[in-house]
């Protein structure tokens, strides 16, 4: 049964409402699917959108969810996100929308906004589950096959944990909306698809002599 998610005053769609999609399996499709999170939070006086690898446990221990994302405990924006409200989105370009006029040029495109207070990751069994499941994310079941992170590993990588419950999401598909008389006028009009590629495996130069590409890998690029 689909979840219809209620976007907050500070995820509600205004503009484009047309646009908005309200099933969360939707935005959980589009999760699964993008490979790259921005990450915003303010650093001193400015603000910093950042991107990062990321991944999400629909079933985590945050209210809707959990998105998780990973850094150096080095890196200044992530010691600035810890308990601080943060921004997250994520978008992937479906198409160019090639309108009959400047004005209505487009992109088809799927995005996702998450607004959630970010907190630190401090348990190592919900640390080590997060950072499997960005590998995970990256290449499905890729986790399995390694070995376990040493503790100089772990405290060098700082996780933050983003709940869920707090999103919206927008989706554009199709060819472009013009105006009659543009179309009547002749002109093209229409949209180029844009779809993410993944070629065949590059081993690295040190690996031992006819090892194969390992099935995980293998089907990630298939």
């Amino acid at each position: 049964m689909s979840v219809v998610m209620e976007p907050t005053d500070r995820t509600r769609i205004r503009r484009g409402r047309h646009r908005a999609v309200a099933d969360r399996s939707d935005l959980l499709a589009l999760l699964d699917d993008a490979l790259v999170a921005h990450l915003g939070v303010v650093v001193g006086d400015h603000p910093v959108v950042l991107p990062t690898a990321f991944a999400v446990d629909a079933d985590g221990p945050d209210e809707g969810g959990t998105l998780y994302v990973h850094g150096s405990v080095a890196a200044r924006w992530l010691h600035e996100s810890a308990g601080a409200t943060v921004c997250v989105t994520v978008t992937e370009l479906d198409g160019l929308v090639a309108g009959r006029s400047t004005f209505h040029h487009s992109m088809n495109y799927r995005s996702a906004v998450v607004i959630g207070r970010a907190r630190v990751v401090e348990e190592p069994a919900e640390r080590q589950h997060a950072l499997d499941l960005i590998v995970d994310h990256m290449i499905p079941g890729r986790a399995a096959t390694l070995r376990p992170s040493t503790r100089k590993e772990l405290a060098a990588t700082a996780v933050l944990a983003v709940p869920l419950t707090e999103a919206s999401m927008k989706a554009r598909a199709g060819g472009p909306v013009d105006e009659p008389a543009d179309v009547a006028a002749g002109v093209w009009g229409g949209h180029v698809p844009v779809r993410r590629v993944i070629d065949a495996p590059v081993p690295a130069n040190d690996n031992p002599a006819g090892l194969d590409v390992p099935p995980d890998v293998r089907s990630r690029a298939s």
